[in-house]
């Protein structure tokens, strides 16, 4: 009998929310959710910052968990009560017996994490107390004979069609996981795996606010022989019989102290790269390739084997951190302090957490790549998939898929390649040295293109540009006969699985620097044959989606496959799951999410989903200015940019702003060259000088390096916030550039930024060949769907730029409005915002209440009555 049988309805409330009541479009958003979970459905989420996206999501996401593991549960015993031929009241014994057992099985393992919360306290204060010396780890440095065998591949590796050497897969046999990442039920069958939520964003600092949302929620702790009522006889108790400690939802109210009795500690693990985990500091303190550096230890060889993994048949070290992961919540920084209390390596630990975990916190990278997601053993088949911050989806999907090579690491392999092959071509097995005899040839035929590539481009009969797109059969045919019936996919397969490229670099370095295999060097440098496997992984899966793009860089050439359709990185997620969930505070245009990453799924499918704000109307203007002071057309198109006039005039309209506008006022720009064009007329002109009057404080403007944006940030909160007189401007006034380090990710909120101007539309470069083939590839896959756009439509190209200069700008106007009780303007500069196309593109919550200012007076008495009432109601 299949579970899903069993049909969930969607609550009517949800008991676990923290505050009561929760607002309604709360309500809506968590029912939507729970319901899409069920109904197995992708939907697109859109919910401004300050609404309490997060907290719902959770809320929401993790109630239908508690009501699918109670729909397993009474499923295996509707099962066995099916199955049974025997009598009736024998049937009922034995199901009581059942019961009881899994009954049994809760109780015996929550004891367990709770016993893990006390060793890991227990842990804590040893750590407090204990002095903490520099680490020291020698390497045997053996003299006398190369042992030319160490450079060798690894036999077995013929046999063996996993992507992991034979250290590796002892550790992971060790660790009960087979070669398919597996667990083994035999070797932990007290943990089999269980149904999760993964939840991802794009960097750990917006998945570090996940897990104090978690803490908030009121999900009653599990049975441990008590009686704790079922969720469905919850939803028909008072709130405050439910849980006497949830507290009235006050204006303003963020924070607070929380009961936890009987809270509910959700089995959580946050996964992170070696990077952020690793604690040895003698692997941390060495330049070179963190990652090629744990491999290393890895392997063990020469008693260079990581101290803080488990010896060979000693597994308790690992299970107790495990445990201690799944106990509590932890963050990255949690994690990485758990290891080190504890001396066990935490980037494995979380791996070995992840089975039993209910809810996992992840980075964008190590959910999409396939190759992340087996390297971690993460199985999304029939799991809960949440993307939040999902406007950053597409752009990493296409980062994540395209691939940057050099001349220089093309060279590199191909000498590498080559020195290996000739020395130990009469050692090599058989399957060995044709791969690597394909490989090779591989590699001096894209050495002969790029260099006939370069080679034409400086002949100076050449007309050849800069740039050159090809498509992948092109590039295959260029490579000539011989690698064209190459399986490309097979060699990458190769590469991957017998783990020869480390030993190729391996070799090639200590050749190169004459020493000796069991001596390292201090670095650890990636294998330049890495980006060779990723070319080719693109080149043998996408000849119709994917293109090679030859850039001339003086007399070298750079070649960057792109593939220019995000949905095919995607789609492997989506098919796997049970349910994906895309969540952001401002997913407009939503059209563009579906037109790039769901066009073939079915219309009953897929879902969305767009709330308004909890902001009053009141708290909230939107302003479309279209004529500057002396009554100058605003159009701020590229040729414009550079302007004088049109400079001059843009700068009198923001210097009449701070007029009116108190504290900080957020001005992005569409581009850095508009903003240092200005920058320097206003200089020159000394307008620049007049904001300082007109706002009493410095004028700071976005750094291109993101090392100077924190002080920035310091100095500009501290200058927005200082108060004055009445009768005395104050603030400060911020230049940014959309789709930078301000435009997304920062909290302007309250005196930060009580005006937001964006001026003009940001659109991308069209002379930028990336840009330019997916425009092209758009257009060509909507003819290829049978989609007929009506005569006089903008075709799918010209949609998707629009998309992208709407999707940033809505971005920027997010940095405002990010609590409920905070207000602010919102003025776009440009007379093609009011075109009826690009203002269907904002998000919803605002697009219908929106002014368009004809002149600028309009513009100044709109501003002068907000604020005027804002500073009446404030006084």
């Amino acid at each position: 009998m299949d579970n899903d049988d069993l049909v969930l309805p969607t609550p009517v409330n949800f008991p676990a929310f923290p505050y009561d009541p929760p607002y309604s479009i709360q309500i809506d958003l968590m029912s939507h959710v729970y319901t899409s979970i069920e109904k197995r459905q992708v939907t697109i989420v859109e919910s401004p910052t300050g609404t309490g996206k997060t907290l719902s999501l959770l809320c929401s996401s993790l109630s239908w968990l508690v009501d699918e593991k109670d729909r397993a549960r009474k499923g295996q015993l509707s099962q066995q009560s099916l199955s049974s031929a025997a009598p009736s009241w024998v049937a009922a014994q034995a199901l009581d017996i059942r019961k009881r057992e899994l009954e049994a099985e809760d109780k015996e393992y929550e004891e367990r994490l709770a016993k893990a919360r006390k060793t890991e306290a227990h842990f804590r204060i040893l750590a407090r107390a204990r002095v903490t010396k520099k680490q020291r780890v020698t390497v045997d440095l053996v003299q006398g004979h190369v042992d030319e065998d160490a450079y060798l591949p690894d036999d077995d590796c013929e046999n063996n069609q996993d992507n992991f050497s034979p250290a590796v897969r002892a550790l992971m046999a060790k660790s009960g996981v087979d070669k398919n990442n597996k667990r083994d039920p035999a070797s932990q069958g007290d943990e089999p795996s269980c149904t999760k939520i993964y939840y991802a964003s794009r960097t750990h600092s917006q998945l570090s606010q996940v897990l104090p949302e978690l803490t908030k929620l009121g999900f009653k702790h599990l049975a441990l022989g008590g009686a704790v009522p079922d969720e469905s006889t919850m939803r028909n108790m008072s709130r405050v019989d439910r849980d006497p400690c949830q507290k009235k939802r006050t204006f303003g109210d963020v924070d607070g102290d929380k009961c936890e009795v009987d809270q509910r500690q959700w089995r959580t693990v946050s996964l992170g790269s070696r990077k952020q985990l690793c604690i040895n500091e003698d692997a941390r303190s060495r330049p070179g390739d963190i990652d090629e550096k744990c491999r290393e230890l890895l392997e063990g060889k020469k008693n260079t084997r990581c101290q803080y993994l488990p010896p060979v048949g000693d597994d308790s070290r690992m299970l107790d951190l495990r445990d201690q992961i799944l106990a509590s919540p932890k963050d990255i920084e949690d994690l990485a302090t758990s290891g080190k209390n504890v001396q066990t390596c935490p980037y494995y630990g979380s791996r070995r957490a992840i089975p039993q975990a209910e809810l996992i916190t992840l980075p964008y990278n190590l959910l999409l790549q396939k190759t992340a997601r087996d390297t971690l053993g993460i199985d999304l088949t029939n799991q809960v998939v949440i993307i939040d911050e999902a406007h950053n989806l597409i752009p990493t999907l296409l980062s994540l898929s395209s691939v940057r090579l050099t001349s220089g690491i093309l060279s590199t392999s191909l000498k590498q390649v080559s020195v290996y092959y000739q020395k130990f071509r009469n050692r090599l097995s058989a399957m060995h040295a044709l791969h690597l005899k394909r490989l090779l040839n591989f590699l001096d035929a894209f050495q002969r293109v790029s260099m006939d590539w370069v080679a034409q481009k400086l002949s100076a009969k050449s007309k050849r540009q800069d740039t050159e797109v090809m498509t992948v059969p092109d590039f295959i045919h260029r490579l000539g006969r011989k690698v064209e019936g190459i399986n490309l996919l097979e060699i990458e397969s190769y590469l991957k699985r017998s783990k020869i490229a480390r030993k190729i670099s391996r070799y090639a370095v200590d050749v190169s620097e004459g020493e000796k295999p069991e001596r390292h060097s201090s670095g650890v440098a990636t294998p330049p044959l890495h980006t060779i496997e990723a070319l080719m992984l693109g080149l043998a899966g996408a000849s119709e989606d994917g293109r090679l793009i030859f850039s001339a860089v003086g007399d070298a050439v750079e070649i960057k496959y792109q593939l220019l359709n995000p949905s095919a990185l995607f789609r492997d997620v989506v098919e796997l799951a049970r349910s994906v969930v895309l969540a952001g505070g401002t997913m407009s245009p939503i059209s563009a999410v579906v037109s790039e990453l769901f066009t073939y799924l079915p219309p009953n499918r897929l879902t969305t989903f767009s709330c308004g704000h909890i902001i009053p109307a009141s708290n909230v203007q939107t302003l479309l200015l279209t004529k500057g002071p002396s009554g100058l057309d605003l159009e701020f198109k590229f040729a414009q940019q550079s302007n004088p006039q049109v400079v001059s005039e843009l700068g009198q309209i923001v210097l009449n702003f701070c007029n009116v506008v108190p504290g900080g006022i957020v001005t992005f720009f569409p581009s850095y060259a508009s903003l240092n064009f200005a920058r320097e007329a206003w200089s020159q002109s000394g307008l620049l000088d007049k904001f300082n009057v007109k706002k009493k404080a410095s004028v700071f403007l976005e750094p291109q390096e993101s090392s100077g944006v924190e002080m920035i940030l310091r100095e500009y909160a501290t200058a927005a916030k200082t108060h004055m007189p009445l009768d005395k401007k104050t603030g400060a006034v911020l230049f940014a550039v959309v789709g930078a380090k301000l435009s997304e990710g920062l909290n302007f909120s309250d005196d930060l930024a009580r005006a937001v101007i964006v001026i003009g539309l940001p659109f991308a470069n069209k002379n930028s060949p990336e840009l330019q083939e997916r425009m092209r590839y758009a257009n060509q896959a909507e003819v290829r769907s049978g989609i007929r756009r009506p005569v006089g439509v903008k075709d799918a190209a010209t949609e998707m730029y629009e998309n992208m200069c709407m999707s940033a700008v809505n971005q920027s106007i997010g940095r405002a409005i990010r609590h409920r009780g905070d207000w602010a303007s919102l003025v776009l500069i440009d007379r093609r915002f009011t075109l009826p196309a690009i203002r269907r593109k904002l998000p919803q919550w605002l697009r219908d209440d929106v002014a368009v200012c004809e002149t600028f007076g309009q513009a100044m008495k709109h501003l002068g009555n907000f604020y005027r009432e804002k500073r009446q109601r404030t006084a």
